[in-house]
């Protein structure tokens, strides 16, 4: 009886074993596989070929996200990467969209108004690209949303960033004052356009764990607190709010200086509410006196932008538009 309790026990075990193998730790064999595979990358062709969209059978497209690629690396912040998130191809084309509108890069300061200005802090060079600006774009931003969870109007444009030897990022706070109609920035996705070979880490040095190997692939900056390298086509998602809307005083993260080679990345800022959009007054008034004799000369349908307002900014006349 005990030698076949010994035999289940043991079986109990092995089958538990594989469990764990197939079910909780997908991303491990992923990177099996590619191992296997000479470290060959899975990498997509730009006309969507294998971008994760998927016909739903009546001409709309859905996006699809594989998240054994994806894993959390840390608790606080809540962090997470995912392994090839853009493919090769896709790196190289924002790299293209962007690498000839490149300026120095500036930092923002809240006194009550947002001020942009240059900072020895932040000696990168940077160019923003447009919303949707092209399919290859769109479909990034899509596939941003659906791992995510987060809405995509809610997304800042994509800023694309490069760093040559010493430049630097230092540590820094993604979500400032939600004053702002857009609300904090409550989480921040870095997309690694390129390799390097040394230094441009992104390091957390507040984190609440710290358990990478501190060897000389890493520069001394990165040792300071944990630290994630660049990796094309990878992206780092982290979040600079709590659940409970306050601010992750943990978040705090910066890029290390380049130490060799040149650092390309995206970073997608993502807000509490839709970003750009007005929101209107709580109250019902007219901006403008003469807001009731442009009613009823139809001026509230000829001119609606005026009268009512875009999503950029708040009507003159919504009282006498009927519009609150």
């Amino acid at each position: 009886m005990g030698i076949f309790l010994v035999i289940i026990s043991v079986f109990v075990l092995l089958l538990s074993v594989a469990v764990l193998r197939f079910v909780l730790v997908p991303e491990q064999l992923q990177l099996e596989q590619d191992s296997n595979n000479n470290g060959q990358r899975n990498t997509s062709s730009l006309d969507g070929g294998n971008d994760g969209s998927d016909g739903d059978g009546g001409g709309n497209m859905t996006m699809r996200v594989d998240i054994s690629h994806a894993k959390q690396i840390l608790q606080h912040p809540k962090a997470f990467i995912y392994q090839r998130f853009l493919s090769d191809e896709e790196c190289d084309h924002i790299i293209g969209l962007a690498k000839d509108k490149l300026k120095k890069s500036e930092v923002i300061t809240i006194d009550d108004v947002e001020i942009s200005e240059i900072s020895e802090g932040r000696t990168s060079s940077d160019a923003f690209l447009k919303l949707n600006q092209d399919e290859v774009v769109s479909r990034i931003e899509r596939r941003i949303a659906t791992w995510t969870f987060l809405p995509e109007e809610n997304g800042e444009a994509i800023q694309v960033l490069r760093y040559e030897k010493d430049e630097k990022f230092d540590p820094h706070y993604d979500s400032y004052g939600d004053n702002t109609t857009s609300g904090h920035r409550m989480a921040t996705l870095i997309m690694y356009l390129s390799d390097v070979q040394k230094g441009g880490e992104t390091v957390f040095p507040l984190a609440k764990k710290n358990d990478k190997e501190d060897d000389d692939t890493w520069s001394d900056c990165a040792k300071k607190g944990y630290a994630v390298k660049p990796k094309r086509g990878d992206a780092l998602l982290f979040f600079n709010l709590h659940p409970n809307s306050t601010e992750d005083m943990d978040s705090l993260h910066g890029g290390c200086p380049v130490i060799q080679g040149v650092k390309w990345s995206a970073t997608k800022w993502i807000h509490v509410n839709p970003y750009g959009v007005i929101k209107k007054p709580s109250g019902c008034a007219d901006k403008k006196e003469e807001c009731t004799i442009w009613a009823e000369a139809g001026e509230c349908q000829k001119n609606p932008d005026f009268m009512l307002g875009t999503k950029f900014s708040v009507g003159n006349c919504l009282k006498s538009c009927n519009a609150c």
